[in-house]
């Protein structure tokens, strides 16, 4: 399905489903959003991210993606009110278990994910601590802007490399003997583990072209991250992008 990108102007004009996303990055939280859409076959235009236009910022209430704005809604920017719009307007086929048990383990496994203090966010802040230090990670004046954003300190640093190390490993433990995080059927937390692998291993050029210096920190890692990057996580991207989401990424 081709994304249609509009402006701001048409963007508040239209109903419908319209989301504000980042451009030229594949933020694992707009492309899993995206990703949902697809699943879904829901029509949507985008709308990409200007940090100058007042008029945006006023309609999707922050200057940040994704963003999504259903007909007249308030705007929807977490992962979970996402994902239950999707699942709401299109719901089939379903990706939050109809079973309560089985829904609330998903959400938790998806808020360790994308949530604060998940994996996404965990090395993003990681990435930002490294760039801080001189070492392989965010370029000084990215990390820089991050880390005012953010909230960084050494400390949180130091703790989210340690946390993405033990995510890695949780995730990968549970897809040694199975498909799916959550066992034998696909779920939202396999599209949010999917696209947060950009954040270790971006698709390749011709499928993800981005700006080389955004892939270099990507793919910054040190010994300790390495070694918890189980090669069970990018086969199940690799999986992910093949049988469910667009091979081919539209930044």
């Amino acid at each position: 399905m081709t994304i249609e990108y509009i402006d701001v102007k048409e963007a508040i004009a239209r109903h419908g489903l319209r989301m504000v996303v980042v451009g030229n990055v594949p933020s694992p939280w707009g492309e899993a959003a995206k990703g949902l859409f697809h699943m879904k076959g829901l029509d949507w235009a985008a709308v990409r991210l200007v940090y100058d236009d007042p008029a945006l910022a006023e309609w999707a209430g922050q200057l940040s993606g994704p963003v999504a704005v259903y007909n007249d809604d308030p705007p929807r920017s977490g992962w979970a009110e996402i994902l239950l719009l999707a699942e709401r307007l299109a719901p089939e086929p379903a990706v939050i278990p109809a079973d309560p048990e089985r829904r609330a383990q998903m959400f938790g496994v998806c808020h360790e994910l994308l949530g604060e203090e998940g994996l996404a966010w965990s090395r993003r802040l990681h990435l930002v601590h490294l760039g801080l230090n001189g070492e392989p990670g965010f370029a000084p004046q990215v990390a820089q802007y991050l880390a005012g954003k953010y909230g960084h300190t050494p400390e949180m640093g130091v703790a989210a490399g340690q946390r993405t190390i033990a995510l890695l490993t949780l995730f990968a433990a549970r897809l040694q003997n199975a498909d799916y995080l959550m066992g034998d059927a696909v779920t939202a937390a396999d599209v949010y583990l999917a696209t947060t692998m950009a954040l270790f291993s971006p698709l390749s050029e011709d499928r993800c072209a981005m700006n080389p210096t955004t892939r270099a920190a990507f793919e910054a890692r040190d010994a300790a991250t390495a070694a918890a990057l189980d090669p069970v996580l990018l086969a199940h991207r690799d999986r992910m992008y093949a049988e469910h989401l667009e091979p081919v990424l539209s930044l």
